[in-house]
């Protein structure tokens, strides 16, 4: 009951009605209160039971009376749109049965189709078939940026472990290379190790904080670098670089490939349906052309 009373005040309150006009509601509004009636558009009613379903448990009274004038005004423009359409709207411009049996047919055979190949299709998809498919079509992957296996860090630029740091994020051996990790920890403001996964270099220049062109610009040896207006050094070792314009490694695009071979073996399961379906019906003179 409390709750209805926030969003009937709150409604009024919300629609821009006259001082007299919210008088004359406020006099009726124990009324309302205590039916099931909230609102009325011509022969339409909108009960309690469905305004309350439609505003979240927890919520504010403010934002309850809220959420019920924005449903109870699109509810209304909705009903006053359609009576309108109702009543100017000649008989044969309100008769949609034909569109009605389009769409039921589109959407029987939409059903049908969904079901024939959900009852066949194989989704299992092997590496063999992925890198296959990858390199058959290295036109399909090609980046429109950057990407790169890589190890990053925002370190000060008067650090003095910068050096050493540099030195073992770039290095081939595994442990100097741990002992990069180790030594960050302590000296370094951010230190990232991606080097066993692709990532786009966007995305490596957002999480430096820096610009994307200025990071890629400053490339040199394997090394990115900026420095930002705080003192700190943004540092980039790309262990492995697939320039824009090239094909995606398949580690990278790997979930689109999966993807793009699916969508193929759904595609040869439409073209075998309907072509089945046109032999079995010529065989079984279903179907003839005179």
């Amino acid at each position: 009951m409390k709750k209805i009373k926030w969003l009937l005040l709150g409604l009024l309150a919300l629609s821009g009605l006259s001082c007299k006009m919210v008088d004359q509601i406020s006099d009726t509004a124990s009324e309302l209160l205590e039916g099931d009636l909230v609102a009325r558009v011509g022969n339409h009613r909108l009960h309690r039971k469905e305004l309350e379903s439609y505003i979240p448990a927890g919520v504010s009274p403010e934002d309850s009376a809220a959420l019920a004038a924005s449903y109870i005004n699109a509810w209304a423009q909705n009903l006053l749109l359609l009576d309108m359409a109702e009543e100017q709207l000649s008989d044969a411009e309100k008769d949609v049965s034909q569109e009605l049996e389009e769409y039921r047919r589109t959407l029987l055979k939409y059903r049908y189709e969904q079901r024939y190949i959900n009852q066949r299709l194989d989704t299992l998809v092997t590496d063999g078939e992925m890198e296959r498919f990858h390199k058959d079509h290295p036109d399909k992957f090609k980046l429109d940026r950057p990407v790169a296996k890589a190890r990053y860090m925002v370190i000060p630029a008067d650090s003095r472990n910068l050096k050493t740091l540099r030195k073992k994020m770039s290095s081939e051996d595994d442990s100097e290379v741990l002992e990069a990790d180790s030594i960050a920890f302590t000296a370094a403001i951010k230190y990232v190790d991606s080097s066993d996964t692709w990532m786009d270099v966007l995305t490596i220049a957002q999480d430096l904080g820096t610009d994307y062109r200025t990071l890629m610009g400053s490339v040199k040896n394997a090394f990115a670098e900026v420095k930002d207006d705080s003192g700190n050094l943004k540092i980039a070792y790309f262990v492995e670089l697939v320039p824009a314009g090239s094909p995606a490694p398949l580690e990278f695009c790997q979930d689109r490939v999966r993807d793009i071979i699916l969508s193929n073996r759904k595609h040869d399961l439409e073209t075998r349906l309907e072509q089945d379906l046109l032999k079995d019906a010529f065989r079984n003179r279903k179907f003839v052309i005179y």
